[in-house]
């Protein structure tokens, strides 16, 4: 499972990002094509190798036309044309070619900084006019980690517990403190493990929250994996500790026993609950679940309830177990799993497109068709569903 490790002990930034990613990738070249594919003028990309306390990492500078422009924007400081909301960033996405995989995760990068600044300054998100993605720099570094991450295509990506700074920095409000509201919340809504250790500035800016909350799966020490590279990105302070993101590629077997299993035996609920719970655990991030018949104690017909989930779920999913079901107790176990990596496609057949899942195993590629999207273009053409999956089978044979 090709996986990528950020380490996050220095915080993270945009530009901290792109340098790391950049060093795995070995090609500056790919991303500065790329991004031309964005309409977007005003600026110009230098890249660079700065020492960070002995330690060289590739540095990202996004250089404007208009110095202004790199500071955070505020609605009373610039021209209205200066001014970028949600759907202005989302609109010079949208034009642009780069691939519809990139586009996707910028915007939902983009998305965790506008609610994060929506609910700081308790206005709707249309109307938030942001400071650090309103600018040039910010939409570079969103969209070219996204750019990066899918030219990269790791199949898991994990990060260290994420490491803030304490104290205050100036912003165009006035004196704030570290770790900023903006990042404070982009890290709370994910669940992001953080901490602040003694540095006294701000390490993680809130670009570099929503791309660790939107990437990372994991916030835990390096699992046991076989390195294959190591990007190190350089950022701007120079602090006493060394101000560089390390990310690690390499490969890891199964998934380090972040996958628990949950168990219990239920002999007195009826079918109707057991069905109402089961919803109730995949909505909430169960990733199986399924009942079991068996035989309990003088003879009575039971179910075994396993649920399948990740060590963060635990406490949330056995709370749900407890308080919709009758049982008074639930085993779990940590398991080690391998998941191959895939992505939804679509498939044309003869009744119309088939959402499908793409795997990818040891150089082979398998589809798997949606049952749903087989279901509703069955009922919408009148015929078996059996028919279908011959006719998908036939197109398999082709």
């Amino acid at each position: 499972m090709k996986t990528l490790y950020f380490d996050c002990s220095s915080g993270i930034s945009g530009n901290m990002t792109l340098g790391a990613l950049l060093e795995i990738i070995e090609d500056d070249n790919y991303l500065l094509e790329e991004l031309k594919k964005l309409k977007v003028e005003g600026y110009k990309i230098e890249i660079s190798q700065k020492v960070k306390n002995g330690i060289t990492g590739k540095h990202v500078d996004v250089i404007l036309d208009h110095p202004h422009e790199h500071h955070h924007i505020h609605e009373e400081e610039h021209h209205h044309h200066e001014h970028r909301n949600l759907e202005d960033v989302y609109k010079i996405i949208d034009e642009s070619t780069i691939d519809e995989k990139s586009k996707a995760l910028a915007k939902k990068i983009f998305l965790r900084v506008a609610k994060a600044e929506s609910k700081v300054h308790n206005k709707p998100i249309e109307e938030i006019h942001f400071h650090e993605v309103g600018a040039i720099d910010s939409i570079i570094d969103i969209v070219g980690t996204a750019i990066l991450i899918n030219k990269i295509n790791p199949d898991k990506i994990i990060s260290s517990i994420v490491n803030d700074g304490y104290g205050f920095i100036e912003c165009a409000h006035g004196t704030i403190s570290v770790p900023v509201p903006a990042t404070c919340e982009i890290l709370a809504d994910a669940k992001v493990q953080f901490r602040q250790i003694d540095i006294d500035t701000e390490l993680v800016t809130p670009t570099g929250a929503a791309i660790i909350a939107e990437l990372a799966s994991t916030f835990t020490t390096l699992p046991a994996m076989t390195i294959e590279k190591i990007g190190w990105g350089a950022g701007t302070k120079d602090l006493k500790i060394p101000n560089i993101l390390k990310v690690y590629y390499g490969e890891m077997k199964g998934e380090q026993e972040d996958f628990v299993v949950m168990e219990t035996n239920v002999d007195d609920c009826p079918g109707e609950i057991l069905a109402y719970t089961l919803e109730k655990l995949f909505a909430s991030g169960a990733l199986d679940v399924f009942y079991t018949p068996i035989f309990m104690k003088k003879g009575r017909p039971a179910y075994r309830l396993t649920v399948g989930c990740r060590r963060e779920d635990v406490f949330r999913l056995q709370n749900i177990i407890f308080r919709e079901t009758t049982t008074i107790g639930i085993r779990y176990r940590f398991e080690s799993r391998t998941e191959l990596g895939r992505e939804m496609i679509e498939i044309d057949m003869q009744y119309g497109k088939i959402k499908a899942k793409k795997v990818e195993n040891n150089g082979e590629t398998y589809v798997y068709p949606e049952y749903e999207s087989m279901k509703q273009v069955a009922q919408k053409n009148h015929i078996p569903l059996k028919e279908l999956y011959k006719l998908k089978e036939l197109s398999d044979k082709k």
